[in-house]
């Protein structure tokens, strides 16, 4: 299936900036369908055209981190304020099928691009709104003050180090992928009954939503993590960081009896596979650390090609931990990039379809 037509003759108009807005546009955008970005005139567009690296051109009029959500739209500058550019929009909304908007508490109304102004213009209309904390509140949302607000910081980090965010605007993709699935099921609701949706998310509630384990770990066992580095909760070892004989850094990931066994053989450490310590998950989560010390100066005789190579052949999830420029020097990433222009970003789409 060409996923690039998938969404051909479907319309899209994007009144939201920063990030989770405008990559539910873009992820559209990739799937063929036709995005309209509206970017507010009297600040010269979007904010984060002006957040730029200072490695970056000073005379362009966007950055890498506009470009990296911002792929094969069509970018209107307007002041909405403006009863012109209200009409603009009102007239494309005419024959919209969806529009995304993060606009704050009143603002929508303000500008008349509130749902019951749009479906009035339009009664099919799906309107797809992203909000900070929840619809009643005015609160700036940046990534970094959701992260820590959601529990995500207090436990990303090592131990006695303070509460780090991760390094990538997680929640507002998070937010984004929720208000993706809102706006296909409104599709799937729009040609089953001929009905128009009000989709609302906010990035509060997908961060969250996204707490999976930790949240449950609380919530049935009282256990409130904390900063512990990469390793994992529940199983041993799982996270732990180990070296090669030439320096490389391994990221351990084993999850069952079975896998430990064959490390254990890998490392020429059988004795540890029995070992009153080790010899279950629930023994090696309460003796990682013991662990951990046993198997650094057992990786330390290796080299990473044959460990990586013996791991890869007796199954033992383990990872070669990378930084960005080598992910990006792997043929295996080619494939992932979008070009325009003199820009560059990775797809958002990333499923295939037969």
């Amino acid at each position: 299936m060409n996923l690039s037509k998938c969404f051909e003759g479907l319309k899209v108009v994007e009144l939201a900036n920063v990030l989770a807005g405008p990559a539910v546009g873009m992820f559209f955008a990739e799937l063929g369908a036709e995005v309209i970005k509206i970017e507010n005139e009297t600040t010269n567009g979007d904010m984060t055209r002006k957040w730029k690296l200072p490695s970056e051109d000073k005379n362009s009029t966007t950055s890498a981190y506009y470009c990296c959500v911002n792929w094969n739209k069509k970018v209107k500058l307007l002041n909405l304020k403006d009863t012109e550019g209200q009409k603009f929009v009102h007239d494309l909304i005419s024959d919209t099928d969806i529009v995304i908007t993060n606009y704050k508490p009143g603002k929508s109304e303000e500008l008349r691009m509130d749902y019951e102004t749009l479906k009035n213009i339009n009664p099919t209309l799906i309107y797809a709104h992203i909000s900070g904390f929840g619809e009643d509140s005015s609160r700036t949302a940046f990534d970094v003050v959701l992260q820590a607000e959601t529990g995500f910081m207090s436990m990303n980090g090592q131990p006695d180090n303070p509460p780090t965010k991760i390094p990538v605007a997680l929640i507002d993709i998070l937010a984004a992928h929720q208000l993706k699935e809102g706006i296909l099921v409104s599709l799937i609701r729009l040609l089953k009954t001929g009905k128009g949706s009000y989709i609302s998310v906010s990035l509060y509630d997908a961060a969250i939503a996204s707490l999976a384990n930790q949240a449950t770990n609380w919530l049935m066992a009282n256990h409130n993590p904390s900063q512990v580095g990469s390793i994992h909760p529940n199983i041993a070892p799982y996270g732990e960081i180990v070296t090669t004989k030439d320096k490389k850094q391994i990221v351990l990931a084993v999850g069952t009896d079975t896998q430990f066994n064959s490390l254990c053989k890998i490392l020429d450490k059988g004795e540890l596979a029995n070992s009153k310590y080790f010899s279950t998950n629930k023994l090696r989560v309460s003796n990682r650390k013991k662990l951990h010390q046993e198997l650094l100066g057992s990786v330390l005789r290796k080299d990473s090609k044959l460990f990586l190579k013996e791991c890869k052949k007796y199954d033992v999830p383990v990872g070669a931990i990378k930084d960005i420029a080598m992910v990006f020097s792997s043929k295996k990433t080619e494939k992932l990039i979008l070009k325009e222009a003199k820009t560059s970003r990775v797809k958002t789409v990333v499923f295939d379809i037969k």
